[in-house]
């Protein structure tokens, strides 16, 4: 199988800017991260409408925790969500929790980027990138 070489993750068009104008800190809850490395790249794929690869940038570290919120005092306005968008996010997620995993907290992935690029265009992916994200392989 080919080489990892970075990952993807959907990201609504309405947040994507933010990425381009200072944010560097991403969170989502915790899906495909395991093979993650600082150093390999991080594909910003904008979904909803105008969807495509619009830009890059380089891993600069991942972390995983159990309190999102508690995030903005590490990392305050770099974190590409405010923090009323976090809460209803994490409200959403909720949701989809069913009794039996009540007990096991979710953990939730922080990407810290570096060297962010904007394409001049979008790129349209050659697969589906689903909800969780997917890796790139060369």
């Amino acid at each position: 199988m080919a080489e990892i070489v970075g990952v993807t993750y959907p990201i609504p068009k309405q947040f994507m800017d933010r990425f381009f104008k200072g944010k560097d800190v991403f969170i989502k809850p915790a899906t495909v991260w395991k093979q993650l490395k600082p150093g390999m790249k991080f594909v910003f794929y904008q979904s909803h409408e105008d969807t495509g690869f619009v830009g890059e940038a380089k891993i600069k570290r991942i972390l995983l925790v159990e309190n999102p919120m508690m995030l903005y005092e590490t990392y305050g306005d770099r974190i590409f969500l405010k923090k009323e968008e976090l809460k209803e996010y994490i409200k959403s997620q909720e949701r989809w929790k069913s009794r039996k995993d009540k007990s096991k907290k979710k953990l939730w992935m922080v990407i810290e980027l570096e060297d962010i690029k904007k394409y001049d265009k979008p790129i349209k992916p050659k697969r589906f990138v689903p909800v969780g994200g997917q890796y790139l392989r060369e």
